[in-house]
């Protein structure tokens, strides 16, 4: 079985591809681990680790174009490398310190991370998949959540409750910190998640997210704990949002700008008077990473094609009172927005 090495073996077009960094290795080889290089040449492709990771890595990559070797005792990549006049690594992913030891060796630098840029951005059918899994536990996570927020509870406590339900129904862990924000807290944007506690008619913002085979998801729903006659700005605002929402998931098509994604979800939040509280970008690509190419923001010149996976994400933010996030991880097939992640988006209150 071929792997995804080759594929940017041949697309960089250098003596030797060098790869260290976990994410790309991933990408690479279909293989997690913490620790080890892959190193692709006219010969192949090698992945180098230690005996931690051995016996699991030959049973993965049994049948597939990546061999195995295992490091000797004091070996570096240093020495994996010296037989090489060009070597292509990912260049802003590297330490300096190690870009300076390789120029130091006379080697020839070509940069790597276009290569991948380019490889990740397009989703074959099984990446497809691994998203789409993660983002079917993160809806069924969330229904099961709502049943446990109760008045009292913290931020830190309600967390802790939504992830524990991710790795029940089958993730290998979070795309990211959970951010649960309670009422004024959900005005920040990346709230840093706290012992904040949940009181009646607190509006409540939750951004989270799991991993299937080292596939992300990234929802966020933004819903109210009770009702309060005070919370009508709060709802005009959320029917704003969720119109951008589908705004951007109705307009935006294949081969066009992440500039001009960005500008269907602010310029529908304009016609509320509201766009001046949209303060981030609409969106980014997901997929190993949680954040990864394309950029769908107001200075992007990204192309959007088909099969890359990317979020939907317009939000308003009130400085000391509420914000509000809709988001769904989706797909391009075909010219239209899919979305993978499901659960409704009409206000909940619990």
């Amino acid at each position: 079985m071929q792997t995804n090495a080759k594929k940017i073996y041949d697309l960089v077009n250098a003596e030797a591809v060098y790869t260290a960094k976990s994410d790309l290795r991933q990408y690479l080889t279909g293989f997690q681990s913490s620790f080890g290089y892959v190193i692709s040449d006219k010969n192949g492709n090698t992945f180098y680790t230690d005996t931690r990771y051995l016996e699991a890595a030959e049973k993965q990559l049994k049948n597939t174009d990546v061999a195995i070797k295992v490091l000797e005792r004091g070996q570096t990549a240093y020495d994996l490398l010296s037989g090489y006049k060009q070597v292509a690594v990912p260049v802003a992913k590297t330490y300096a310190p190690e870009y300076v030891r390789l120029k130091e060796m006379g080697i020839e630098i070509v940069d790597s991370l276009p290569a991948f840029t380019q490889a990740m951005a397009i989703k074959s059918e099984e990446e497809i998949a691994s998203i789409k899994a993660a983002c079917e536990i993160t809806d069924k996570a969330f229904i099961a959540f709502l049943g446990t927020l109760k008045e009292g509870v913290s931020e830190n406590e309600a967390a802790a409750e939504l992830e524990y339900l991710m790795r029940k129904f089958g993730a290998s862990g979070t795309s990211f910190e959970t951010i649960m924000a309670f009422g004024e807290n959900g005005s920040v944007p990346h709230h840093e998640t706290g012992n904040r506690k949940l009181k009646y008619g607190d509006p409540v913002l939750i951004d989270f997210g799991c991993k299937v085979n080292g596939y992300c998801s990234d929802c966020t729903r933004t819903l109210l704990f009770g009702d309060k006659p005070e919370n009508s700005d709060f709802k005009k605002a959320y029917n704003a949002v969720l119109s951008a929402h589908f705004a951007a998931k109705e307009k935006i098509t294949d081969n066009i700008t992440g500039k001009q994604a960005d500008a269907f979800a602010r310029d529908e939040l304009k016609n509320y008077g509201l766009d001046k509280y949209f303060t981030h970008s609409l969106g980014h690509g997901i997929g190993i990473n949680v954040h990864e190419f394309p950029r769908l923001s107001p200075a992007s010149d990204d192309i959007l094609q088909n099969g890359m996976v990317f979020s939907d994400e317009p939000g308003v933010y009130f400085a000391g009172k509420f914000g509000i996030r809709i988001e769904d991880t989706v797909t391009l097939e075909g010219g239209k927005v899919i979305s993978l992640t499901n659960s409704d988006k009409k206000l909940i209150i619990l």
